[in-house]
């Protein structure tokens, strides 16, 4: 077993969204009579995509969750989540550590967010042409923590010619359900105390507290 590929979550791991995220969501709930706080946003909604952390927030706040509804809210909270693409930072230390791996083995990207978000934002950066596949929610029936995003990315890195098994996959992620998608995937899992604290990621094989200084070298060693 060797580590012949690296598929990351979006949000929290490569990029400091979920402020914006909260932001967006916040805003996006306030014409429904329905205001959230930041502590209560970490706490139940942040490792869900846009439609189920909001289903989440109506059901908790008493309000119905019809798909109508949820459809209309999604779109909205979309709408502005996009506008505040432009001032979305990436984490210290990620840059030169996407560029470096991706000289060494295949890149993916499996995220609750919206392909087209992520591949804006990659875009924008210059590192989109790094990753091989972008799973967003869209491109897949179940969200974390369910394993098919990662069993996704996986098989579009694996239909181009890729020769190896899901468990030769690193995964890098930042939440509980992120890690037990990983975990159920039977990939290894990198944790990265970015959104939460680092006895709460205990269940991944390993936990840092930021991947800057972080190496390819380094991430190899899960391999054993």
């Amino acid at each position: 077993m060797s580590m012949r590929a690296v598929i990351f979550d979006f949000d929290g791991v490569l990029v400091d969204s979920e402020p914006l995220h909260f932001r967006a969501m916040h805003d996006c709930l306030l014409p429904e009579g329905i205001t959230i706080s930041e502590d209560e946003y970490v706490s139940h909604y942040l490792a869900y995509d846009d439609r189920g952390a909001i289903r989440c927030a109506l059901e908790r706040h008493g309000a119905p969750s019809d798909p109508a509804r949820l459809q209309a809210l999604a779109e909205r909270k979309g709408a502005l989540f996009e506008s505040l693409l432009p001032s979305i930072p990436f984490f210290p230390g990620v840059k030169e550590l996407v560029m470096g791996l991706a000289k060494e083995v295949p890149l993916a990207i499996a995220s609750g967010a919206l392909r087209g978000e992520i591949e804006g934002v990659l875009r924008t950066s210059g590192l989109l042409e790094l990753f091989g596949a972008v799973v967003g929610a869209n491109d897949v029936m179940r969200t974390k923590p369910h394993p098919e995003p990662y069993l996704e990315a996986f098989a579009r890195l694996a239909a181009r010619g890729l020769a190896w098994d899901a468990s030769d996959c690193l995964v890098v992620e930042d939440s509980p359900p992120g890690i037990a998608a990983g975990l159920a995937a039977g990939m290894k899992v990198l944790a990265v105390a970015n959104s939460y604290p680092a006895q709460a990621l205990g269940s991944a094989h390993r936990v840092v507290h930021s991947l800057e200084g972080l190496s390819p070298r380094e991430m190899r060693t899960l391999f054993g």
